[in-house]
């Protein structure tokens, strides 16, 4: 895995690869234990592209079983307890912003936990402003490419702590 930026491009935005679904899960991990009481990340990319794997990492790094996480898409929102809730939706197979606000996510922000958002650009004009934004790419078999984008405080916070810049 490679942690340092694909471009020189400034905060708040990044780019990094990783190589295999070990080291996407271990970059997950990081950001994990980087984040903080009410936290949202957005994540969009394909089918495929490693979102869950990302998201397996993330709630591991928040001291949840990694075994115990997994695509939410028939359940459409998982919780699961650690260091901070994590609450993980799938937004594939709703039909519109709607039914992502029916499940409560208003409610779930005011939980103070972290909310880990799966086909984001689906609900993205009802998340927060301060929202770290990951798009996972597909580059190979195996590896992926992340480009991130803090929205505001806590996301650059988060995002700096994760690229070793502590604020």
């Amino acid at each position: 895995m490679s942690l340092e930026p694909a471009s020189k491009s400034p905060l708040p935005n990044w780019s990094c690869e990783t190589h295999s679904v070990d080291a996407t899960r271990e970059l997950g991990a990081k950001l994990g234990a980087a984040l903080e009481a009410s936290s949202v990340i957005a994540l969009s990319g394909n089918l495929g592209a490693g979102k869950t794997h990302l998201t397996q990492g993330i709630a591991e790094g928040l001291g949840v079983e990694r075994r115990l996480v997994n695509s939410p898409t028939f359940a459409l929102v998982q919780e699961y307890a650690g260091r901070l809730p994590v609450f993980h939706f799938d937004t594939y197979r709703l039909r519109n912003v709607d039914e992502f606000l029916d499940l409560g996510f208003d409610e779930y922000l005011s939980l103070r936990g972290v909310c880990i958002i799966e086909w984001a650009e689906r609900v993205a004009e009802v998340l927060p402003a301060d929202t770290l934004t990951i798009r996972v790419s597909a580059t190979g078999e195996s590896t992926r490419q992340f480009q991130w984008q803090a929205g505001g405080e806590i996301s650059l916070r988060i995002l700096n702590k994760l690229r070793g810049h502590e604020t």
